[in-house]
């Protein structure tokens, strides 16, 4: 049974990504602040490690409790909290990785990071430009890091039926609309699982869906 720890499953896409690895009869073990959501997704099947993502020993204990041989997959965010998790919430999770001997690691962040930041409109970058340079440090803090890991850049994120019509693009390609969580969730759980995708960083739009 393939195993997971997943950072960010209590809701938006990581919650997607929960549900489609519950679908697939993985092992999960996730990191859940929220008791009622703990609960929830205790009831679901899931191995759940109730603490936040900043405090280093809950990411300690749940990265113990997965175990090396887990991939992880982390959609970790913070629009507009009081304490955002973008950078130091990845910080600690890379950092207690390699510590504790995880070696796989797929971050999901979003179109506007690193060099797609040129393609980001004003009005997004007013709306989400702190989140996004946030999001920044943590793909440079994983690019130097020793971990196997991949980042995938979404664009807008839509609730809905998966349409099976998400492409992956390098990150030089300019992008703009919108994709469902629900196709994210599949191509997150894909890439995460291939060797060549090592190293690598993508966007991802669904090109037939409008805002």
């Amino acid at each position: 049974m393939s195993r997971f720890l997943l950072l960010g499953a209590s809701r938006g896409l990581g919650h997607a990504i929960c549900h489609s690895l519950l679908q697939r009869g993985a092992h999960i073990t996730a990191l859940i602040r929220d008791a009622e959501q703990a609960q929830r997704l205790r009831q679901a099947g899931v191995d759940v490690v109730e603490g936040d993502a900043l405090d280093p020993q809950a990411m300690r204990a749940v990265c113990e409790q997965a175990g090396t041989e887990a991939r992880v997959i982390s959609t970790l965010g913070s629009f507009r909290a009081a304490q955002p998790v973008d950078f130091e919430g990845h910080r600690l999770l890379i950092d207690t990785m390699e510590a504790t001997g995880l070696r796989r690691l797929l971050l999901v962040t979003s179109l506007g990071c690193g060099n797609s930041w040129q393609y980001l409109p004003a009005r997004a970058r007013h709306a989400f430009g702190f989140e996004v340079r946030l999001k920044t440090l943590a793909e440079s803090w994983l690019q130097t890091s020793a971990l196997e890991w991949t980042i995938l850049r979404p664009a807008g994120l839509q609730d809905g039926k998966a349409t099976g019509s998400a492409r992956l693009a390098p990150p030089e390609e300019e992008l703009h609309g919108v994709v469902r969580r629900a196709d994210v969730a599949t191509l997150a759980i894909e890439l995460v699982a291939q060797r060549d995708t090592i190293g690598q960083i993508l966007a991802c739009v669904d090109d037939t869906l409008t805002r």
